[in-house]
């Protein structure tokens, strides 16, 4: 028997690969399913069963296109209702992978359907819980993606997972291990440890939502307690994952399409695209298209893009690093944005050497910020809420970039103002934002918030999150 965990940082989501005696399951699989097809076909092994465990909202999962490539059936639990052939499986039934078993025990309460796979081994002993999004390493699914006005609420599906935890996982062995579909920084959760597997045993001491003596109206009260809003790409994934979608082939062929500046300017005006930089944020500051949103490949890129580009529908494109625009494209998909209409061929200095016009963005060093700072300056802060009430500049308003859009009013006209972040990431990205919504008096604080508590700028007293 072999299992192997598939973590993909950027979304920071675990699919699994398993096999016994020559047969395969893949659990929660990515859209780009070569890979899995590969090392099957290394392993001389034939993959068998394709194991969902709930209609994913965060990223788009590969189950479709895989059951297409292989013949493999696709498997939900209860309550799941694709517009695809798949099978739905009742709570607690088996199916044998080579010498083991692989059980569906239903948990509904992340959402309705949502089912953790229990596998047992040629002996009959317990091994693993694939946990989906019910259980994860120090919490649990939020239980408000699944609400429907009228029909079900919030505290109802926490109702429904509180007993999923209590009647289907806490019961099991404390040996088993445990293994989530996400890990931190998964809008999908909000307290999740950096782990990314763990026995169950250690989770019922570490793991606030499975105290043994907590009450249901506890359970209810602190995982609902400090959820943020979704974000807004969320609906538009699960609606994918249960309805199906292009091959990735197709999405990367017509995304990775070479484009001269001028081909690259007439498409930009005449489809309303917007011209996505994907480069490092220091590049983008030097110099980038006007109007030109930044979003780098080199932080938490594909969240980013769901969480600030409303629309999967999109049209986009892009200004990469050269040999990152297939990348690019890849992850765009990942999280179902599907309408990518080519990439700048050359990148920006092919954009410069055609002497079209551009942008740069006024950027200092937290040094120069100390050396200008006063207390009546101007400061926006985009870091989450947390973030900001765990230390802050002092007389800094927090605007956190998840919401910059709802933000606009509060950035003053005319004079100058400062924006940082944790260490220069997210700045940029706002800043861009702002800049394209024609707010050009902005001055971007390199480093982030690291930078200015070196440069001894007055800052708040410090308060550790866990007590927020």
């Amino acid at each position: 028997m072999n299992i192997e965990q598939i973590y993909t940082g950027c979304l920071s989501q675990g699919a699994y690969y398993i096999e016994s005696n020559g047969e395969v399951a893949i659990i929660d699989p990515l859209r780009e399913v070569q890979p899995y097809i590969d090392k099957a076909k290394q392993q001389n092994a034939t993959i068998k069963y394709i194991f969902e465990t709930h209609f994913h909202a965060d990223f788009v999962s590969g189950h479709v296109t895989l059951a297409q490539k292989t013949g493999a059936p696709i498997i939900y639990g209860p309550n799941a209702n694709p517009t695809f052939d798949a099978i739905i499986a009742k709570d607690q039934q088996e199916f044998k992978l080579g010498n083991i078993t692989i059980i569906a025990l239903h948990t509904p309460g992340h959402t309705m359907e949502s089912t953790c796979y229990l596998l047992r081994d040629e002996n009959g002993k317990d091994q693993a819980l694939f946990s989906g999004d019910t259980l994860f390493l120090g919490d649990v699914g939020r239980p408000d993606l699944a609400q429907k006005s009228g029909s079900i609420t919030v505290e109802d599906l926490a109702s429904h997972l509180y007993d999923s935890l209590r009647e289907k996982i806490m019961p099991l062995a404390d040996d088993i291990m445990v293994y989530p579909a996400h890990g931190a920084g998964s809008a999908c959760g909000k307290n999740m440890m950096k782990e990314t597997m763990d026995t169950l045993g250690n989770q019922k001491k570490m793991n606030y939502a499975l105290r043994e003596d907590m009450t249901r109206a506890e359970f209810i009260e602190e995982v609902t307690d400090g959820l943020l809003p979704p974000p807004n790409y969320f609906p538009e994934n699960v609606k994918l994952n249960k309805e199906g979608y292009d091959d990735v082939s197709e999405v990367l062929k017509r995304g990775t399409t070479p484009l001269l500046p001028t081909e690259f300017e007439v498409i930009a005006n005449e489809t309303n695209a917007i011209v996505l930089d994907v480069r490092h944020q220091n590049e983008f500051v030097k110099g980038h298209i006007p109007r030109s949103i930044f979003i780098g490949l080199d932080g938490s890129f594909a969240p980013w893009v769901g969480a600030l580009i409303a629309d999967i529908q999109q049209p986009i494109l892009l200004v990469a690093p050269e040999g990152r625009e297939e990348e690019a494209v890849t992850r765009l998909s990942r999280v179902g944005f599907d309408h990518t209409l080519g990439y700048l061929k050359g990148g920006f200095d092919a954009w410069k050497k055609a002497s079209k016009e551009y942008d740069t963005m006024s950027s200092i060093s937290a040094k120069t910020f100390q050396e200008a700072y006063d207390d009546t300056l101007p400061v926006f802060d985009v870091r989450r809420e947390s973030e900001f009430a765990s230390e802050h500049v002092l007389k800094a308003k927090n605007t956190p970039l998840d919401y910059i859009n709802s933000h606009l009013a509060e950035f003053p006209q005319g004079e100058p103002f400062y924006v940082h972040c944790a260490g220069g990431y997210r700045s940029v990205i706002a800043a861009s934002i702002l800049k394209s919504r024609g707010i050009h008096n902005l001055v971007n604080v390199e480093g982030g918030f690291k930078a200015i508590k070196e440069a001894n700028i007055p800052v708040s007293d410090f308060v550790c999150p866990s007590t927020l």
